[in-house]
């Protein structure tokens, strides 16, 4: 999370010579279809096409890991995730949620691979060199991306991310991946780094990490990315709270029904980022996104509603159209 101040980017010189590395694959991979060339006109035949720019993309993405090792600087861009995201990221209710094409997805784990790679490969020293909003941007991106490859791994036996299990084959628990030098899980991202007190305090991380659920904030359609971190972040939360099947005002009752998430993160609404103190003043800056009923806005601002938390919805976020 960042810090209560807005925290810009540094020049981004290394993603420059990202992009050098990368088109060193690229031309890697034509090398190497040169040379299939090279072996045989029938080859090269049968190696044309779509096949053939299919086959270099796969090459492309399974060498960016290597890339990195051998010197390259990591991609602040996180473009290749962004590439999966629009691909297969689909918006729904007016953009203030989504849902994923799982079964198109599960495809693409080849490229998907590749990107964790590249997220497992950074060592705890280069992360820590970093600034603040990088290292949100990367945490936030992981946190998301493995979730992704969590839920192919079973996909499409499975109907909510709590079908792997609340105890022994907790989700959130699981030791699956490997990140900033050790075995992690997606509970150690989000509660053991990304929470952590006096490190990004950025209450908003809330909206931003998905966990793969109809009643959760919906999954970006790209990646996050440090220059523009603030304002992905912002727009997130007015996503979140403008999607009334999840955050509502009930004008009969005078009553918020909000997600179960300003319940389990009651501290993190109310620990002073840009001056809020509480849920209740949360909810007043964002009054006009909750209902369209002035009176009901105004009793919002005055921090006067009563709230209600509405049961959460753990199906999972699969797009069926």
């Amino acid at each position: 999370m960042r810090g209560s101040g807005e925290a810009g980017a540094k020049p981004q010189h290394a993603t420059a010579r990202v992009w050098g590395m990368g088109y060193g694959v690229w031309g890697m991979g034509y090398g190497v279809w040169g040379m299939g060339m090279g072996m045989g006109m029938g080859m090269g035949r049968i190696l044309s096409g779509p096949l053939m720019t299919r086959l270099v993309a796969i090459l492309a993405y399974t060498l960016l890991p290597l890339s990195y090792a051998v010197g390259g600087s990591f991609d602040h861009s996180h473009r290749a995730w962004t590439e999966l995201l629009r691909q297969h990221v689909v918006l729904i209710d007016g953009g203030s949620g989504s849902q994923v094409r799982y079964a198109e997805l599960k495809n693409r784990r080849t490229e998907l691979k590749a990107y964790l790679d590249t997220l497992s490969s950074v060592a705890l020293a280069e992360f820590e060199r970093w600034s603040k909003a990088q290292q949100l941007a990367f945490l936030l991106n992981a946190y998301n991306a493995f979730t992704v490859e969590l839920i192919l791994t079973r996909y499409p036996d499975l109907e909510s991310i709590r079908d792997f299990g609340r105890f022994i084959d907790n989700p959130w628990k699981k030791r699956f991946f490997k990140l900033l030098g050790q075995e992690q899980n997606l509970d150690g991202i989000e509660h053991g780094v990304i929470r952590a007190p006096g490190v990004y305090d950025e209450p908003r991380i809330h909206t931003a990490v998905n966990c793969a659920s109809i009643g959760c904030p919906m999954l970006r359609e790209e990646a996050y990315i440090a220059d523009r971190l603030a304002a992905q972040l912002e727009e997130q939360v007015v996503r979140f709270l403008s999607d009334h099947s999840r955050n509502r005002y009930d004008a009969a009752t005078h009553t918020l029904e909000v997600s179960e998430i300003f319940d389990w993160y009651r501290e993190d609404f109310s620990s002073g980022f840009q001056g809020i103190r509480s849920r209740e003043q949360f909810f007043a800056k964002y009054a006009e996104l909750l209902t369209d009923d002035p009176g009901g806005q105004n009793l919002i601002r005055r921090q006067q509603a009563k709230i209600r938390f509405v049961d959460y919805d753990w199906a999972l976020n699969d797009f069926k159209g």
